[in-house]
């Protein structure tokens, strides 16, 4: 078994679960605000993430550890290359955590206030910065014999602006979809209402994505040599047009398409990439690939055995926090369940 690309294929699938459900509490903290404007609404906003957001980050670590473990080249690249715009995104994580936890307990309303715009500006940050650094990647990176041949104003491109606008709305959308099948009452249908306008930018930065990907990338060389792999991108255009389409009858339907959304978009630009991690734009031969960047067989072989342990146990583990608190919240629940 080829254990490079084994674990090349579980580092995209981890990335995309990580957005996929991430995204959903970090497009929360966006368009919260929007959505409820009493105190009663605000916390019955803020708790329905509570039980998820920080098992949802455990995929984070997870992306990152394998990085670390099985491409420690490419960690080694991404860390030094992207130290910036990670600390930025490291720093945003942090605040929005931080901010949630702290809401309930501030003692006056100039904290809390503090709190709730460091609760939006911390969801805001991460989506913007994992944008401009996964549109980067996806673009190509100027990358030589020296490595990263620019700074971090360098990383700011059409290409990756229009990326961090894509992820920024597409996850906006994804936590309004959250909001109005997990609230009741007039945030839900104020939810519902911007889940409908979000969707309208979802769909044009997807379709520009799609489009400016074929003249600045060469994201579309590996498909037009196995034109099967077509279906993932068409997977998301008609996962996104079914998010839409369920939004007002099944949002909970609605929600999981936009899922399936955001992950088959991820999976597209890593599709398109391999076997390399991080392209270089200048010459092939200085990107970071699967090949130039794995750890030995042996050392692949046994992350394989522990991924096939831990991985099933990280799975039930969500399953089962998800499926606890799938009811919709209500302020008297909130008020005798003390998440709040």
């Amino acid at each position: 078994m080829d254990y490079a690309k084994l674990w090349f294929a579980l580092w995209g699938i981890l990335w995309a679960v990580y957005f996929a459900l991430d995204g959903f509490d970090l497009g929360v903290g966006m368009v919260w605000r929007a959505v409820a404007r009493t105190e009663e609404e605000k916390s019955g906003a803020a708790a329905s993430i509570f039980p998820f957001w920080d098992g949802n980050e455990v995929w984070l670590v997870a992306a990152g550890g394998i990085t670390f473990a099985a491409f420690p080249g490419a960690y080694a690249a991404m860390f030094s290359w992207f130290y910036s715009a990670m600390f930025l995104a490291l720093f945003g994580l942090i605040l929005r955590g931080v901010s949630l936890e702290f809401m309930r307990k501030a003692p006056g309303t100039r904290l809390k206030a503090l709190l709730e715009a460091g609760f939006t500006a911390g969801s805001f940050l991460p989506a913007l910065v994992f944008g401009i650094a996964f549109g980067n990647i996806f673009r190509g990176l100027p990358s030589g014999p020296s490595g990263y041949e620019g700074n971090l104003p360098g990383l700011i491109n059409s290409y990756s602006l229009l990326f961090a606008a894509l992820f920024a709305s597409l996850f906006a959308f994804h936590g309004s979809l959250w909001l109005s099948f997990k609230t009741s009452g007039p945030p839900s249908a104020r939810a519902s209402a911007l889940a409908k306008k979000l969707w309208n930018a979802a769909a044009v930065l997807v379709a520009a994505v799609f489009i400016y990907s074929a003249f600045d990338t060469a994201l579309y060389n590996n498909y037009f040599n196995r034109k099967h792999l077509f279906v993932i991108p068409l997977l998301c255009v008609i996962s996104l047009a079914a998010a839409r389409f369920l939004a007002a009858r099944r949002p909970a339907a609605a929600f999981a398409c936009s899922m399936a959304a955001i992950a088959s978009l991820l999976v597209s630009g890593f599709i398109g990439i391999y076997p390399e991690l991080l392209p270089s734009r200048l010459d092939p031969v200085y990107s970071v690939t699967i090949f130039n960047s794995a750890s030995g067989p042996y050392t692949l072989k046994i992350m394989a055995r522990a991924a096939a342990l831990f991985l099933p146990l990280i799975m039930a583990y969500q399953f089962w926090v998800y499926r606890l608190f799938h009811s919709p919240l209500n302020p008297e629940e909130l008020k005798k369940s003390g998440i709040y």
